[in-house]
């Protein structure tokens, strides 16, 4: 039960679930179908996984196909299609308010019922909306239920189902600050000074004597740097405006994310009404011809990573402290911006990037009026794009992090010859209702875009891969400038390595012959030299940043693994369920390729790493690659010189290639030694930086459970890395045991996964394998944990943390 105050916002946390049983019946409320749940939260994540869920025979164009096959795992496998109920009730002791629903996200089609009246619609599963449902109010117990439905063929990946993001209950009085009511924008802004204009929307101010104090507030202290009280005899519904200057202001920057917040009160006619806080930075964004991308008037390139929205072995459902863990992973590696590919994001997401200092490009759409899925977006995109735009706007506006807005990925729109116009209308949307962030968007059919006006029509030509055609777009398009928005598409799995280590096009990879793989691995070597048909390896996209002063950064596809689009293994490749791209697995433990990033980008902390592992066999010739920020190194084997390598000059790799040698362009990136006899033992690098170790393992011997710097306690959620070792404490590279976990005490297992995107061990259960010696356990609050296999000497671990709230899992 809730009950409703004046001016406050309250989560509904506690429903009840049901799947549908007849066409848009609410089950009887005596079913025993109905489960406690605790929202948000996600119904497919449960299982179990099926090569029958949700099975796409689909031509992908995008992908360079011309012809149907069968996508397995395409949508991640899981039973998220179907209709289902979620219902609660709340106590309303009287009429005299102003009440709405606000929905961070409904996975899909959400029909929203009021004491058995339907109330309100959005058909986007990821945009926020909100839903007034005071005319439906009765004065003591109202019901609430939503409506969802999930078509088969309706993503390309896994896009969770339910109430996978908050709901919130908002009660106003009469004259209020409407939802996302304030904007605030900053005309003029330097070190030394920098001028705030704030707009506020006031609903039912028409007539009357309407006052606004607003106190400028440094968020980490709490000092009122500036303030100002207007009073208004509003004549308009046009919003208020004021304007505040700030000396010496703390800007805005991924190196020092200063906040601030803008605390307003509302008076109507003399009596105080609520109190409004927008968060905000103080930054500018710039975008200048043959120059670059600027912020705060210093030019720099994003070094940025495409996420998608499930969190793993979590699923859909929103869940602050495992996004503060992706966020905490991608900064160690000098990540400093994400694109929310291709959907509108969680505003919890949006709000640790503010805080933890990430630049965002905020995309809100993957189809406009062209589908790629039967039952896409593009069934709504008429009717609802522009209202989906302004949602996406009005909520994220004043978002410091959010540099750039996105209008769309690799729609097919965009070849179509009238595909500009759709361009410009959605760019002029963000002019309209923002105006201070530029826009672009992932283009991926370059020879389409640069002949028929599309590319030239956006404010920043953004191109998904097509590293080679990136001259070309720069010399074809006014904006003199172009954005790695889609990057790499590299694949690999962790702890896998195929021999030879040779540049390779996973068109190959899935060939029964081919010396990199066969048909029953299910897996991609971890040397990262594996790419798909469409894409690249990093070291080209390095390239571009590093010899064409005009390129403005990149997003590399993905950050993360996650549920779906299991390319190369997608077509009638099953169990594979899970992407391969990922630069950190869906277990959230870094591959090989983290690294090679974070050599490159990190600019505060020095990495020297070793790769591959060192168990291999008796006349195996092993390639080694070091993956570090120093610019040679000397390889050791069991304290024997192998020689000392350093990474070649743009010259010399250029050089390099024009005699024939495959791995060229990666020796300006990387260390190499071709050619390693293997003996068991030690393999170490040593460089002016550092070194990097990798032990022969011997038999596994037992457990070993840590816990990652990355668990911050204040959801009670820990993050274990449990390993299987030697006796010696070396993981055990090929290691594949099922763990077994029991918790004693308050706390409860949660979840567990391996990164191995074929295995089909379900998530929430107490076991699971490991995978190249490895998987991670997430657990929530005081307990001890406990985990055994057989064969092994387990281990128990003792965890602290805040008391956990419990719900029902509620799923099939």
């Amino acid at each position: 039960m809730h009950t409703i105050l004046l001016a406050i916002s309250t989560l509904l946390t506690s429903w009840q679930f049901a799947f549908e049983q007849q066409d848009h019946q609410l089950p009887a409320a005596q079913d025993r179908a109905w489960q406690e749940v605790t929202v948000p939260h996600d119904w497919a994540i449960y299982g179990p996984f099926d090569r029958k869920n949700d099975l796409q025979n689909v031509t992908v164009w995008q992908n360079g196909e011309t012809f149907p096959s069968l996508k397995t795992g395409r949508s991640g496998g899981l039973p998220y299609m179907g209709s289902a109920w979620y219902k609660t009730t709340i106590q309303v002791p009287s009429l005299d308010s102003q009440v709405s629903l606000l929905f961070d996200g409904a996975m899909s089609e959400a029909e929203v019922y009021v004491n058995g009246e339907k109330a309100g619609y959005w058909p986007y599963g990821y945009n926020a909306f909100h839903v007034d449902i005071t005319s439906f109010l009765r004065e003591g117990e109202n019901d609430i239920a939503v409506r969802l439905q999930n078509r088969e063929q309706s993503s390309r990946w896994y896009p969770g189902a339910g109430l996978y993001r908050h709901v919130h209950l908002i009660c106003s009085p009469s004259v209020h600050v409407p939802i996302w009511g304030t904007h605030i924008t900053m005309p003029y802004v330097t070190d030394e000074m920098a001028s705030i204009n704030l707009k506020t929307r006031v609903t039912n101010a028409l007539g009357k004597q309407i006052t606004l104090r607003t106190q400028i507030v440094n968020k980490a202290t709490g000092e009122v740097v500036d303030s100002l009280c207007s009073q208004y005899d509003v004549k308009h519904d046009l919003p208020l405006e004021q304007n505040f200057t700030l000396q010496h202001p703390l800007l805005w920057s991924p190196e020092a994310p200063n906040l601030y917040i803008a605390r307003t009160y509302l008076y109507a006619n003399g009596e105080e009404q609520e109190m409004k806080e927008t968060v905000f930075g103080i930054r500018s964004v710039q975008i200048v011809p043959n120059v670059g991308f600027l912020l705060n008037g210093k030019v720099r390139k994003f070094q940025g990573v495409c996420l998608h929205h499930d969190l793993g072995p979590l699923g859909a459902a929103v869940n602050t402290e495992a996004i503060r863990r992706q966020l905490l992973i991608l900064k160690d590696m000098g990540c400093d911006a994400i694109r929310t590919s291709h959907n509108m994001p969680a505003p919890e997401l949006i709000d640790l990037c503010d805080e933890m200092g990430f630049m965002v490009m905020c995309e809100p759409f993957d189809e406009w009026d062209w589908g790629k899925c039967e039952n896409g977006y593009h069934r709504f995109f008429d009717e609802w794009a522009e209202r989906d735009m302004v949602n996406m706007l009005h909520h994220f506006r004043n978002n410091p992090s959010i540099v750039m807005w996105s209008v769309g990925n690799e729609v097919p729109t965009q070849c179509a010859p009238e595909g500009y116009q759709v361009a410009k209308m959605l760019q002029d949307i963000c002019v309209r209702e923002d105006g201070t962030r530029p826009c672009t968007a992932g283009m991926d059919q370059v020879s389409c875009v640069l002949e028929n006006g599309f590319a030239s029509i956006l404010q920043v030509v953004g191109l998904n891969y097509r590293a080679y055609r990136y001259e070309e777009a720069y010399n074809k398009t006014p904006q003199r400038l172009v954005l790695g928005s889609e990057t790499a598409s590299t694949v690999s799995s962790r702890g896998v390595y195929f021999l030879p280590a040779v540049p390779d096009n996973t068109e190959t990879i899935t060939n029964m012959n081919h010396p990199g793989g066969n048909s029953k691995t299910n897996q991609c070597s971890g040397y990262d030299l594996q790419y798909c048909p469409w894409s690249n390896l990093p070291d080209e996209d390095f390239r571009n940043m590093d010899d064409y002063p005009w390129t403005i950064g990149q997003f590399v596809w993905t950050g993360f693994d996650y549920l779906g689009e299991p390319s190369p293994w997608d077509t009638d490749a099953w169990p594979s369920h899970a992407s391969y791209f990922g630069i950190v697995d869906l277990a959230g433990i870094p591959k090989d390729r983290y690294y090679l990033y974070r050599a490159e980008w990190n600019k505060t902390a020095h990495t020297v790493h070793l790769l591959p592992h060192w168990n291999w066999q008796p006349g195996d010739t092993v390639p080694v690659m070091a993956y570090t920020d120093a610019d040679e190194g000397e390889l050791f084997l069991n304290g024997r010189s192998l020689g000392k390598v350093r990474k070649l000059s743009k010259a010399e790799a250029e050089a390099a290639a024009e005699a024939g040698d495959p791995l060229a362009l990666q020796r300006r990136y990387r260390l190499i030694w071709d050619n390693i006899p293997w003996e068991a033992g030690e393999l170490k690098v040593v460089t002016k930086y550092g070194e990097a170790v990798r032990h022969t393992a011997g038999k596994p011997h037992h457990i070993r459970i840590t816990e990652e710097p990355y668990s911050q306690g204040n959801s009670g959620l820990h993050f274990l890395r449990v390993q299987v070792v030697d006796k010696d404490g070396h993981v055990c590279p090929e290691a594949d045991h099922l763990i077994h976990f029991s918790t004693k005490g308050e706390g409860r297992f949660v979840a567990a996964a391996n990164g191995d995107a074929a295995n089909l061990d379900l998530f929430h259960l107490p076991k699971h394998h490991a995978f190249a010696g490895e998987l991670t356990v997430i657990v929530e609050g005081n307990c001890t944990l406990t985990a055994t296999a057989k064969g092994l000497k387990g281990q128990a671990l003792t965890l602290t943390g805040p008391t956990p709230t419990l719900p029902t899992k509620g799923g099939r």
